[in-house]
């Protein structure tokens, strides 16, 4: 922790900061006969010195893409963070207030969704302003000074800021107007206090403003903006720091695990908490708000909110858990399993769990309407034509799986040269079977797509064998097929193991320092 010492920035957020401290200083300095500078006639009044010096930060962000840009990219960059409330993998799945909420938007807008990690939360408006993503999908405050730089959307929900502080060592064992009496019940005696925060963040904003009204110095001292404001609460309850401010609905969900914590003393009004989009994208905010009325007009918008922030039950139980992204690299009980199949296999662990996600959900008990059963969802059949009978058992299920799995290999090997494009190919069989997908490769080659290539010519030529006029063309020896089926198997599978890959390193990626 560091004494009001500034962090590094990019030149573009050091022109802004600049701008702001020099806007503040002129609107407060009092000149040499104690008059104030905005008395002066002879000198700009202070917005305009404030406008100015927005404007030729602005000027240098030229990043202008708009919806009709992400519409052709097919793709919504939302910027977000790691966080417990905002976006996480638990138990193999990713989840998070903003994770879901974007997904919703960019199903709305009918594109994909990429989501951008914003590594350090000071940098946030930067990532957006110079186009690394197309929203900051992420609750941040509306403030005046970022309203100056970014445009919000209407307000997802409302909170206000509250002092963080311990409950005294034995609080269990005492009276509650004892508690009470040991805690920082008035802001006043915040004056000297040591409050930890993030330097670029609202947070400091509210103490820089308090100090202004108690008519005395806080003594603010600035964390690392790679910190999350989950992990700065968990440095006041280990007493790594003694207070911090934050907003009051991630401090409530935190302190049904933290119980050490107390956070009833209020510091500020009831405040927005928006998303943000670039001045440059007005088309784009426009279709988020309405978006948002949509949203906000139905119950799931407060379902996922209630999820998130009011279920502490469920936040506990993800706290302590060894398959929370937060608190370690599991995504299942059966990782170590999974790790040995997938070297014999010569996959990448994180597939092959992203392919039992799919199948199971990571239930070696699970059986399907079909018959198909354990991790894997083999039916047994199959898994007898290798010499496996006892599916439920986790460990012969993956064996008869990975017997499968090779065996598709050798069979795709003969006719698709690319490994990773093979991967696909494997992948649909492994759903409808490699009969259908030959299928769809021959229809593929007579309606001029790539019968070699999955993605936009294979799997079109799938979901194309559900349709009368083709299944019963000559070239189609196995009839109909539930062609979406396959295809969006592959899709999910592929997306699922795009998140594991992003939130569950391997062990040389680790090395390498990649995570």
């Amino acid at each position: 922790m560091t004494q009001r010492k500034s962090l590094k920035y990019s030149f573009k957020e050091s022109l802004l900061i600049s701008a702001l401290f020099i806007f503040f200083f002129q609107c407060s300095a009092p000149s040499k006969d104690n008059s104030y500078i905005n008395d002066e006639p002879s000198l700009k009044s202070e917005q305009a010195i404030f406008n100015d010096y927005v404007d030729s930060v602005m000027n240098q962000f030229d990043y202008r893409a708009d919806l009709e840009e992400i519409k052709k990219r097919d793709t919504l960059k939302a910027i977000t963070t790691y966080s417990s409330t905002s976006y996480f993998l638990y138990r193999g799945e990713p989840m998070g207030y903003e994770y879901e909420l974007s997904k919703r938007l960019a199903e709305y807008l009918d594109v994909e969704l990429e989501m951008i990690i914003a590594e350090n939360i000071d940098e946030i408006i930067t990532l957006l302003n110079r186009g690394d993503g197309d929203i900051i999908a992420y609750n941040l405050t509306v403030t005046k000074l970022r309203k100056a730089v970014v445009d919000f959307s209407l307000p997802l929900n409302f909170t206000h800021q509250v002092l963080v502080q311990r409950k005294p060592d034995n609080w269990r064992q005492m009276k509650l107007h004892e508690i009470e009496k040991a805690l920082i019940r008035n802001p006043i005696k915040m004056i000297g206090l040591p409050i930890a925060v993030r330097e670029n963040s609202s947070y400091k904003e509210r103490l820089i403003n308090l100090e202004d009204e108690l008519g005395g110095d806080i003594d603010i001292q600035y964390l690392p903006g790679n910190l999350t404001t989950d992990e700065i609460l968990s440095m006041v309850n280990d007493t790594q720091i003694d207070y911090t401010v934050s907003d009051y609905n991630i401090a409530k969900i935190n302190a049904s695990y933290y119980q050490n914590l107390d956070i009833e003393t209020t510091v500020g009004v009831m405040q927005q908490l928006a998303w943000s989009i670039r001045k440059t994208s007005p088309n784009l905010k426009e279709e988020v708000n309405k978006w948002l009325k949509m949203e906000r007009a139905g119950s799931d918008f407060y379902s996922i909110y209630n999820k998130y922030f009011k279920n502490s039950r469920a936040f506990r139980a993800r706290s302590k858990s060894e398959f929370y992204s937060l608190k370690g690299d599991k995504i299942s009980e059966f990782d170590e399993l999974i790790k040995a199949t997938a070297k014999k296999i010569d996959w990448d662990w994180r597939l092959l769990s992203a392919l039992i996600n799919q199948e199971s959900k990571f239930d070696p008990k699970g059986e399907s309407w079909v018959g198909a059963v354990g991790l894997m969802q083999l039916m047994p059949r199959t898994a007898k034509s290798y010499g496996f009978i006892n599916l439920k058992n986790p460990k012969t299920n993956l064996k008869a799986g990975a017997a499968h799995i090779e065996y598709l290999e050798n069979y795709w090997a003969k006719h698709i040269e690319d490994k990773d494009e093979r991967i696909k190919f494997i992948l649909g069989s492994y759903n409808v079977g490699h009969n259908h997908v030959q299928d769809a490769r021959r229809l593929a080659e007579k309606y001029h797509m790539d019968p070699n290539i999955w993605y936009d010519n294979v799997d079109k030529a799938l979901v194309m064998k559900s349709k009368k006029k083709y299944f019963n063309l000559s070239i189609v020896k196995y009839g109909y097929c539930r062609g979406e089926e396959p295809k969006k198997y592959v899709e999910e599978i592929f997306e699922r193991y795009a998140y594991y890959q992003e939130f569950v390193p391997t062990e040389a990626e680790q090395l390498v320092g990649m995570r």
